[in-house]
């Protein structure tokens, strides 16, 4: 399998003159949750970017807890691809129910990285960068360009890029008849 990176997004169609906010319609959260996912997916490199650089800050100001927070969460997600590559079963659980098996590695990894005592340090770091995402993604007016994107993501015309693959392990697809 083929990934490719997503393009950067300009700084004006990110954040700045060109981006249109707008709180969504909470009654309809089928059209909401689309509206998250293609965000997501259309602005993925920009959410890595920054990302990166607010949970470098972060890990600048504790490097001890937030190395060790890293190290376990990428044990046990390891152990975890590991697995369902190797046993059958596993697999076959994690393809049927993706959302309980990350949030069951999740808990197991909170809980070790809480026995440490690095927990805020870590969350913090993680926390932060994801609920600025999500907060944009739900905020941020679809344009022509996004709507267009992921009309070709849907009909697998475009390549697989991180998010994508990040939210089909996750068992998240984006819906089409919410487009417009």
């Amino acid at each position: 399998m083929e990934v490719s990176l997503a393009p950067l997004r300009t700084l004006d169609d990110f954040l700045l003159g060109n981006s249109r906010f707008q709180i969504p319609d909470t009654k309809n959260a089928d059209k909401m949750a689309n509206r998250i996912v293609s965000n997501l997916l259309y602005y993925q490199t920009n959410y890595f970017l920054s990302g990166i650089i607010i949970f470098s800050l972060i890990a600048f100001l504790n490097p001890q807890k937030m190395l060790l927070g890293m190290i376990t969460m990428g044990i046990l997600f390891g152990l975890l691809y590991y697995l369902a590559q190797t046993k059958n079963q596993v697999g076959k659980f994690k393809k049927d129910h993706p959302m309980i098996v990350m949030l069951s590695v999740m808990c197991v990894g909170y809980f070790i990285i809480f026995k440490m005592g690095c927990i805020l340090v870590f969350l913090f770091g993680v926390a932060v960068p994801l609920k600025f995402a999500l907060i944009h993604a739900t905020l941020r007016l679809r344009n022509l360009k996004n709507k267009l994107t992921n009309v070709a993501d849907a009909f697998g015309v475009s390549k697989n890029t991180p998010m994508s693959i990040f939210l089909m392990e996750w068992g998240i697809e984006p819906d089409l008849k919410y487009i417009s």
